[in-house]
């Protein structure tokens, strides 16, 4: 009987009447080994391309701009904008180059083990908001939050282990993750949000691996400290500033992008300007090179050693001028005039001294918490996200692996979901194996974006830690600010309104935000 209402409604899913409501009707009478045979190549057939609804468009333009919150881009008169990036995008090259310094600092600096060198970087092996888990000292490692996979040092953990170091649940408690910023104490997990913490990442899963594979006693809350100074020593020092400055065209990419989308936000009369954190002959040398030698006429106001997110959340540092040697000057700041530069300062000077306020103000940047957080929260501005991820990840979605293997997840938990009543041993069986296919499924598709930690968006059918921030910070997300040049400056984005659990997805229309149909989006396409 299990088999009678399966192929029911395998032909259903088949013929698309299986919208919301599915009618199953034991109308099949056969003898169990045919109805068996007829199950195989049902399933085989479902899996192929006609398993995608006809009219579904699964191709996502990597230049959509995505929404969160409904943003008129009329009512925005003015644009701020991040420097590293957001204005000046940096290739892969320069992740290995930080991650070399910063290996050479721990071992010649700290007196790390020598053995520590033999590990090379290794590309995509991290992602965007996993934390490391300072306080599991019998063992430690990289732990990731609502991302389904723990890595002690580069080893995977099994989900047993996970439960046994974690007091027999998935769970972390609210209290045990790190604080707003995504900072650690020495009793929470630190959150990496940044871009550049890729290398940091990397570094400390191999330091992990280095003393636990030669069963080396060590400190993780030394280790942590010690590669977080290790690299923020890359910075500090000026290694990674005098690496991209040497040699610009090999470091950022795409800068006849940012040219054109500031060239085009000037010539329609919006006031532009600059907050980071970066020192100005750094920012000065890069934007000359993107935009060329008079880059300061574009903005209204430039900040650079800003300290955020200090400048955003404190009222304590004065602004102070720079001349155009990059020397600071001793004159008491009334206002914060066009052509000059300015260094530190806070956002409380700079609303009074701008009275820029509100929703007529759009930031962008890509650090969630340091850039977006605040604005956000505090001071009512517009934020857009910069996740250069997205263009990568776009790129996955649109394969027809990943689109095929998608829609066979949904329909066999879908199947799972109506079936399981059946309790009969036969069913039973059937059901056991449509449960290990969908856990093979969800690691194909994992695999397919980062095979250690999958999605930096999703983590099964669960949106990740970064993820749920994401949209909570920022009002538009992008792949970059050259996703503007996609769209008229009138533009109203609308977010998606997807189906909460108990709503049914009636409205088809939206569905297809983001794809090669959307309007501005099918002209544009040259932009990439």
């Amino acid at each position: 009987m299990f088999f009678h209402y399966f192929i029911i409604l395998i032909i259903e899913m088949l013929c698309g009447t299986c919208a919301g409501v599915v009618h199953i009707e034991p109308c099949i009478q056969s003898n169990p080994v045919t109805v068996f045979t007829l199950v195989i190549l049902l399933s085989a057939h479902i899996t192929q391309k006609n398993l995608i609804p006809p009219g579904v468009c699964n191709l996502l333009n990597p230049s959509t701009i995505y929404a969160n919150n409904e943003v008129n881009l009329d009512e925005v008169d003015i644009y701020g904008f991040d420097y590293d990036y957001t204005l000046a995008l940096y290739s892969s090259a320069l992740d290995a180059m930080i991650y070399n310094k910063a290996r050479e600092f721990l071992i010649q600096h700290y007196k790390y083990p020598q053995g520590i060198s033999r590990y090379d970087y290794i590309p995509n092996f991290a992602a965007r908001g996993l934390h490391y888990d300072i306080q599991k000292v019998s063992s430690p490692g990289v732990i990731v939050v609502f991302m389904s996979r723990v890595l002690l040092g580069l080893r995977p953990v099994p989900d047993e282990e996970v439960l046994q170091l974690y007091g027999g649940t998935h769970h972390v408690p609210l209290h045990q993750v790190s604080g707003f910023y995504g900072k650690a104490s020495h009793l929470t997990p630190h959150q990496f949000m940044d871009v550049f913490s890729l290398p940091e990442m990397t570094l400390l899963a191999v330091a992990n691996d280095f003393f636990i594979s030669n069963d080396i006693e060590y400190d993780p809350v030394h280790l942590y400290k010690d590669v977080s100074d290790a690299v923020g020593m890359v910075h500090i020092k000026g290694y990674m500033y005098k690496w991209i400055m040497q040699d610009l065209e090999k470091y950022i990419i795409r800068g006849d992008e940012t040219y054109a989308v500031l060239h085009r936000l000037v010539s329609n009369g919006k006031k532009l300007f600059l907050i980071t954190n970066s020192p100005f002959s750094f920012v000065d040398k890069g934007m000359k090179y993107m935009v060329g030698k008079d880059w300061r006429e574009f903005f209204d106001v430039i900040i650079v050693q800003a300290d955020k997110p200090h400048f955003f959340n404190d009222c304590v540092k004065p602004f102070r001028r720079l001349d155009s040697n990059g020397d600071l000057q001793w004159d008491k700041i009334n206002s914060l005039d066009k052509g000059q530069i300015y260094k530190q300062g806070n956002l409380f000077d700079f609303l009074r001294l701008t009275g820029w306020r509100g929703s007529k103000v759009l930031y962008f940047g890509d650090h969630l918490y340091s850039d977006l957080a605040d604005l956000m929260l505090r001071h009512g501005w517009r934020t857009g996200a910069i996740v250069p991820e997205l263009e990568m990840e776009t790129k996955v979605v649109n394969t027809e692996q990943y689109a095929q293997s998608l829609t066979w997840l949904q329909a066999l938990t879908g199947l799972l979901e109506r079936m399981q009543m059946h309790r009969d041993p036969e069913s039973q069986k059937v059901l056991q194996d449509w449960l290990k296919e969908r856990e093979e499924l969800r690691a194909v598709t994992k695999n397919l974006f980062n095979p250690q930690f999958g999605s930096i968006f999703r983590t099964c059918h669960n949106p990740t830690y970064f993820s749920r921030r994401l949209c909570r910070f920022s009002d538009l997300y992008m792949a970059s600010i050259s996703c503007l040049l996609n769209y008229d400056l009138s533009y109203t984005f609308y977010p998606r309104r997807t189906p909460l659990q108990h709503e049914a997805p009636l409205w088809m229309d939206q569905l297809c935000t983001g794809c090669m149909k959307t309007p501005f989006l099918e002209e544009m396409t040259h932009i990439r």
